[in-house]
């Protein structure tokens, strides 16, 4: 979601019932067309929630911080827009900012400008019923069941009236309801589900326009173009597997970008620039959804492509992308140049969130490890060095990386990326282990145990590693007898040539291949150790081919950003001798003629201002 003003080309547009149902019609004869032709596909499957322990480190204290400060959310004050657009008795605070009702023209006002009401109640929901599932914790799910209660009898129709996004709001809300049932078991959760989309589906469009689309219908101010109605199939997917019912599988397929979005992208032409970075990733699991449920090679094509412009041409060295929450054309020099404009260069929750989301469906449908690679970039240098959220709602929502860079709160409360971080620290358990029928595949290296039946047994790998900051993990298998099954390890396309990789002490493979999952197929015993060393190589990367002397430090999966007094230019060659000033310190040094130089990981800047890209010469 954006606050920032665009103007776009408008094009025609017919609109209406008849519109929608011959969409529908045309799209459900695509499909089946589709159908024909191809099988579901076979993917790595998830392990549930509460599968996965993180254990003491940075994600496991993230996530705890999280778990306490939305249990602690006042219950009222997030059911009060619901409740008194409803007619009903609204007891509580006004939460203010994006998140209470105010008049049309306050969205320029810092203080309750009502920008999106109740945008980010699904999500807060949906957080709390993925916590509960992966801890267990008896009053995080009672607080699930009597938000859901007390939710369902404040659906109304008249919630939507001025609503500026009926899409993306309803969007959150469906997954908070499919959540709640699916890992909180709320009996009223799917019935509240049929009754939101009762009460929205007047103010939804016909299908999945583009902002361009938006623009060309009427509309009270440009602030009601700015929906996102083409993110909407992934949930309406996952509510159809999760037994709410055909129609949401026939939503699904309605809202399918294909025209604008998902064909372009899987004929290989780059339609990214110009769009709305955030939303247009997130979408990209709606395609996946489409492959994964109807079986379309299109669509996993489309998020593949998508996927790959947005890796090769718009991030930056961190993993994060979309200066401004836009995507820039290649070849124009705009993400360099954002560096002096604009301080707003990630929106770290939000994108963070759906970078997870997309690498995990690729991941399982392709088993390719290079996008283990990607989230873990994004993992270390965005998401876990965001800020926590403060008690009165104001959260960190931008990652900077201008020349003069910090870490600093948005003005505005209970903006979009106070939704998103709810969701994706819960997340991080799934995105480190996937299986199949027989084999376990690990793909992050965090402190961490995974259990599983395997036949008639409980076996569990518990993971202990300060890896990135120290370039080892140790993996130990425990099961009560031998059992023999492969497991997948993956081995980073940056690793250099010196990684190893042994079992109980012992080399298990000359030369796992950077890029790929290394296989270990074996007799496990109890206790059987595995332990991986990485040849972790600094690197130097441009921002982009128009300014490549503006180059980032990154060792192994980290980027390293200067502090302290930085020089105007600074050699390669200086740059690439940065070294730890200890084993597994996360302070960095390198001589320059102006003295020592400084950098540090992003999730290890406080207060300091920072660079994240430095002027270099040979």
């Amino acid at each position: 979601m954006t606050h920032s003003r665009r103007s776009f080309v408008k094009t025609g547009l017919k609109s209406g019932a008849a519109l929608a149902a011959a969409t529908l019609a045309r799209q459900l004869s695509a499909v089946a067309a589709m159908a024909s032709d191809s099988e579901n596909p076979s993917a790595l499957s998830q392990f549930g929630y509460g599968d996965v322990e993180l254990l003491d480190g940075p994600m496991r204290q993230q996530f705890q911080a999280n778990h306490a400060f939305y249990s602690a959310l006042d219950e009222d004050s997030l059911l009060k827009p619901f409740r008194h657009r409803a007619g009903l008795t609204a007891p509580g605070e006004d939460m203010g900012g994006w998140y209470s009702w105010a008049p049309l023209g306050d969205i320029d006002k810092p203080g309750n400008n009502g920008f999106a009401p109740c945008h980010s109640f699904g999500q807060y929901l949906s957080g709390l019923a993925r916590d509960y599932a992966a801890t267990g914790n008896k009053a995080t799910k009672e607080k699930v069941h009597r938000l859901v209660s007390n939710f369902a009898p404040a659906i109304s129709e008249h919630f939507w009236d001025d609503h500026r996004f009926p899409a993306y709001t309803y969007d959150k809300i469906s997954i908070g309801l499919l959540d709640a049932h699916q890992f909180a078991a709320d009996p009223q959760a799917l019935k509240a589900l049929d009754k939101a989309l009762d009460s929205v589906s007047a103010h939804l469009p016909p299908r999945g326009l583009s902002r361009a689309e938006q623009y060309a219908r009427p509309h009270k101010d440009e602030s009601f173009c700015w929906d996102e109605p083409y993110t909407l199939p992934e949930n309406f997917f996952i509510a159809w597997q999760r037994g709410a019912g055909n129609r949401y599988r026939n939503m699904g397929i309605r809202f399918l970008a294909d025209d604008w979005y998902w064909d372009p992208l899987a004929a290989g032409k780059n339609v990214l620039p110009g769009k709305h970075a955030y939303s247009h990733v997130n979408a990209m699991s709606s395609a996946m959804q489409a492959y994964l449920v109807l079986g379309s090679e299109k669509h996993l094509h489309a998020a593949q492509n998508g996927f790959g412009f947005l890796r090769d041409t718009q991030s930056f060295a961190t993993g994060g992308w979309g200066p401004d929450e836009n995507f820039r054309a290649p070849g124009s020099g705009e993400i360099g140049q954002s560096l002096s404009k604009t301080h707003s260069s990630f929106e770290t929750p939000c994108g963070s969130y759906a970078h997870f989301k997309i690498t995990r469906y690729l991941l399982r449908a392709t088993r390719d490890s290079r996008y283990g690679d990607s989230m873990e970039r994004v993992l270390y240098n965005c998401i876990l060095g965001a800020r926590p959220i403060k008690e009165d709602g104001h959260g960190f929502y931008y990652s900077d990386y201008n020349h003069d860079g910090s870490k600093f709160y948005h003005p505005y409360k209970w903006h979009c990326c106070t939704g998103t971080f709810a969701q994706v620290t819960t997340d991080y358990g799934i995105s480190a282990y996937f299986r199949d029928s027989n084999a376990i595949y690990v793909n992050l290296y965090v402190p961490s145990r995974v259990t599983w039946a395997q036949g008639t047994q409980r076996i569990s790998l518990t993971q202990q590693t300060n890896y990135p900051h120290h370039p080892t993990t140790q993996i130990v298998v425990s099961t009560d007898k031998s059992s023999a099954f492969p497991i997948y390890l993956r081995i980073p396309a940056w690793a250099g040539a010196k990684t190893t990789l042994a079992v109980n002490g012992k080399r298990a493979l000359a030369s796992p291949t950077p890029g790929q999952f290394a296989h270990l197929n074996r007799t496990w015993k109890d206790g059987d150790r595995i332990e991986i060393e990485f040849d972790m190589p600094s690197v130097l990367e441009p921002v982009d081919p128009q300014h490549p002397d503006l180059q980032a430090l990154v060792h192994g999966p980290l980027a390293l950003f200067s502090v302290g007094q930085i020089p105007d230019k600074i050699s390669k060659q200086q740059l690439l001798a940065a070294t730890q000033i200890s084993s597994g310190s996360t302070d960095w040094q390198t001589k320059t003629a102006a003295g020592n130089l400084t950098l540090r990981p992003f999730t290890s800047i406080n207060d300091e201002h920072y660079r994240l890209y430095l002027n270099t010469e040979a």
